[in-house]
């Protein structure tokens, strides 16, 4: 299960623009402090223009900046986002556009595993770096959530937020430790329908929202569902997950989870043991920024220095599907 990658840069973009929880304590009818309370998210950010692709341009741009890289440097761009710019062509060949490399040949495509298609992509191609296939590669997760939401579930729609973050990866030079240590991944299909939006593919086709099926085109959560079946599943997945490998929670430097709302990381942090000060929580300041969460606490953990080369960290989450997953990896 090991893999010789290694993490060589990362780089955000997120939006000017700027929600305070009291904004939508007011569009929503609540009283002052109901936002932050319900979903322990302070501040988001939401587009004013920007695509997905430009943001995930932007944020590539940066990643490769701090990796000391060039885009011709890269032999695989991956998008790994749970919302796509739109339904043909992949967000991948769209980020490449607007790099202005739309002449490269660099392979581009897309993952989508909703919140957790950034483990899923760094899982899946870190065996094809480790492999040789690629000596150096980015994935980019940018979301875009404000579209979506349906401002009559008031407990979902204060959640999100919209940004962009890029890592680039490659394989470890000898003599550095940088590793992954383990994976895996979960799905249960019982909760497939906790957590979705129903409408924009080939069951119920865009032309059919101006029908009276508007609320099948934004996102539906049953919040506590999910709490429910993940609670009953994630002992057992920990354990799955760190089978024979000699792992704990202990063993962890950081573990960085998906940011999906101020209550359920506090749960999970508490039903897992972890110490506060091994858990990168940074939700109040981004809130649920779906796949883009996860690396986007990675990217806060390395700019805070939160973590250091050699640490032993852990990505972990849980994703519409219902899916879990995760990845431990040296930094």
């Amino acid at each position: 299960m090991e893999r010789q990658i290694k993490v060589l840069g990362t780089g955000a973009y997120l939006p000017k623009r700027r929600i305070m929880a009291e904004e939508l304590d007011r569009k929503l009818g609540m009283r002052d402090g109901w936002t932050v309370k319900k979903s322990g998210v302070a501040v988001r950010h939401y587009v004013d223009g920007e695509t997905a692709s430009q943001m995930g341009a932007a944020a590539v741009r940066e990643a490769l900046a701090v990796a000391g890289l060039t885009f011709a440097d890269l032999d695989c761009l991956v998008c790994a986002s749970g919302t796509a710019q739109q339904e043909i062509p992949c967000t991948a060949a769209l980020i490449q556009e607007q790099l202005g490399e739309g002449m490269s040949g660099v392979p581009c495509f897309d993952v989508n595993s909703t919140c957790l298609s950034f483990v899923t992509a760094l899982d899946t191609m870190s065996y094809l770096v480790h492999a040789g296939r690629y000596e150096r590669m980015v994935i980019v997760s940018t979301e875009i959530a404000s579209v979506g939401l349906n401002w009559s579930h008031k407990e979902s729609c204060v959640l999100f937020g919209d940004g962009a973050v890029a890592v680039v990866i490659g394989r470890t030079p000898a003599g550095e430790s940088s590793r992954v240590l383990t994976s895996h991944m979960e799905t249960y299909s019982k909760g497939a329908h906790l957590s979705e939006i129903r409408g924009g593919g080939s069951m119920i086709h865009p032309r059919e929202y101006v029908q009276g099926r508007e609320e099948d085109f934004a996102f539906d959560m049953d919040g506590r569902a999910i709490f429910r079946l993940t609670s009953k599943l994630i002992d057992g997945y920990v354990e799955r997950l760190f089978a024979g490998t000699g792992l704990t929670m202990s063993t962890f430097d950081l573990v960085i989870p998906h940011q999906a709302s101020g209550m359920a990381m506090r749960i999970m942090r508490e039903k897992l043991g972890i110490p506060r000060e091994r858990f990168m929580d940074v939700i109040g300041q981004y809130g649920n920024v779906i796949a883009a969460s996860i690396p986007l606490a990675l990217h806060e953990a390395i700019q805070q220095k939160r973590m250091q080369r050699g640490d032993t960290v852990l990505l972990i989450g849980t994703s519409a599907g219902l899916s879990l997953g995760g990845v431990a990896f040296v930094y």
